[in-house]
This record gives structure tokens, C-alpha cells and sequence, in this order.
């Protein structure tokens, strides 16, 4: 779920922490970010490199690489704290098995409760923290790349409940909860709106899941989102979803 709209500057004391997990930030910096896949909240700016004459220079479109090797160390940070906490967005979807191309930031879900201590646990593992103007995340810099710790996915708060959900899945190499196919097809859709609707990204990810998701539920909780409603009745035209949004079996 796009959950970025682009880069956010350092510190304002201009510190840069280091650690086992920012061991490229410092060669990396100035680097900018995704939003995570196509991730919600507007579409994200690609990433930004510095070419030889010092101007900025998209980055290449895909990132896999780079981003996935943050989500792990970053996982691992969070596995180890002890705190709920789940991956969202593209990478989400990634590691759902969707062939989905990463070009912005990881995201992962956590308790508004729980965010000093995240925030803390990162820190104290390199990882150098932004305090965005928003009030539903969190901004973190490692390896040179984005990371955003949500409390809020689509306006709604990250709850207990929805952690509880989220299925243990292998991102690469390393085990992490990542948020159900349901809770993350409702989130995306429910990310929609006229300022951002594009619906490539999620076809994709829709057919991949398709067989996973309780769409009579997401048809529920998204009842009254016009963009969502327009994305289900165009799953029913392409026969990825029974015409009355039943889930499929």
C-alpha cells in the first residue's frame, strides 16, 4: 500500500545513528525512497539517486533487492522486541507470493501503544528515525532505503486483533508476520481515492490471492468506498471474483 509521498529529510541535529542495520546508510545518504506498493495513501516518488554531474537521477524501477534486505534486518529488529507488529503493503504482497516489482519503501504495521518502544528497539540497531508532520507513522532510514511503522492502515487504527490475523510467512530468508490476504486486500482498497486510483497495481495482486481472500467480507467492510466498489465489479467482469463478491473457493 502506497503509504509515502516521497522523501522526508534528516535529522534536524543532522545525526546519523549507526549499526548493524544502517551499515550502508552513511555510504547511501541522500538517497530517498516507496510507498510501498502501490502500498495507499497517495502515490509514492520513485527513489533518488545523484548522478556524476550531482543532479538527481531516478533509481532503477525495480528495488527488490535492496528493499527486501531492509525488510529482514528490520523484521528481525521488531522480532526481537517482543512487540506485535506485521508487514503491509507491497511487500506484503511479495511475500504473499505475488510477483509484485518493489520500488519505494517496506511498511509494517504496529500498535499506536506500542511506537516509543519500536521506535527505541530501532534505534538502539542503527536504524535512524524521522518524525514525519503525519500523525499515523513513523519514518525510518536503513540501508539506504524508506521504511514507515503505520499506526493506521486506510484511516483505520493497526489493532491487536488485526496483528492476531496476520499469517507467518518467509520474506526471503527470514520468518515475519505478514497482514492476512483479506485485511490486505481491504486495506488497499479502501487506499483509493480520487486523487490516487490506479487499479494495475492491485490486478495483480487480486488474481494472486484470489483463492485466499474472504471477498464477501471485503465487499462488506468496504461498502460505501466508491473506488473499492468499482474495483470488485470489475474483478466480476474479468471472472477473478464470483459477480456477487462470494468468496471464492
Amino acid at each position: 500500500m502506497n503509504l509515502t509521498e516521497g522523501p522526508f529529510p534528516d535529522r534536524a541535529d543532522g545525526a546519523v545513528e549507526s549499526g548493524p542495520v544502517a551499515r550502508q546508510a552513511t555510504a547511501s545518504a541522500g538517497h530517498g525512497p516507496p510507498g510501498g506498493d502501490g502500498d495507499r495513501r497517495g502515490a509514492g516518488n520513485a527513489p533518488r539517486a545523484t548522478d556524476e554531474s550531482g543532479s538527481a537521477a531516478a533509481l532503477p524501477a525495480d528495488h527488490t533487492q535492496a528493499i527486501l534486505e531492509t525488510t529482514k534486518e528490520v523484521g528481525a529488529v521488531l522480532k526481537a522486541s517482543g512487540l506485535p507488529f506485521a508487514l503491509v503493503g507491497g511487500v506484503a504482497a511479495y511475500a504473499h507470493g505475488i510477483p509484485v516489482p518493489l520500488q519505494h519503501d517496506t511498511d509494517f504495521a504496529v500498535r499506536r501503544e506500542d511506537a516509543e518502544l519500536v521506535t527505541r528497539s530501532l534505534r538502539e540497531h542503527g536504524v535512524q528515525i524521522v518524525d514525519p508532520p503525519e500523525d499515523w507513522l513513523v519514518k525510518a532510514r536503513a540501508g539506504g532505503e524508506e521504511i514507515d511503522l503505520i499506526f493506521a492502515l486506510a484511516g483505520r487504527p493497526v489493532t491487536t486483533e488485526l496483528l492476531a490475523r496476520a499469517q507467518t510467512l518467509p520474506v526471503d530468508s527470514v520468518h515475519m508476520p505478514v497482514l492476512a490476504p483479506s485485511d490486505l486486500m481491504i486495506c488497499r482498497l479502501l487506499a483509493l481515492s480520487e486523487h490516487h486510483c490506479d487499479f494495475g497495481p492491485l490486478l495483480p495482486v487480486a488474481r494472486g490471492l484470489r483463492e485466499r481472500v474472504d471477498w464477501a467480507r471485503v465487499r462488506e467492510e468496504t461498502d460505501g468506498a466508491p473506488m473499492a466498489t468499482a474495483f470488485l465489479y470489475l474483478l466480476g467482469l474479468l471472472d477473478v471474483l464470483p459477480h456477487d463478491g462470494a468468496a471464492t473457493t
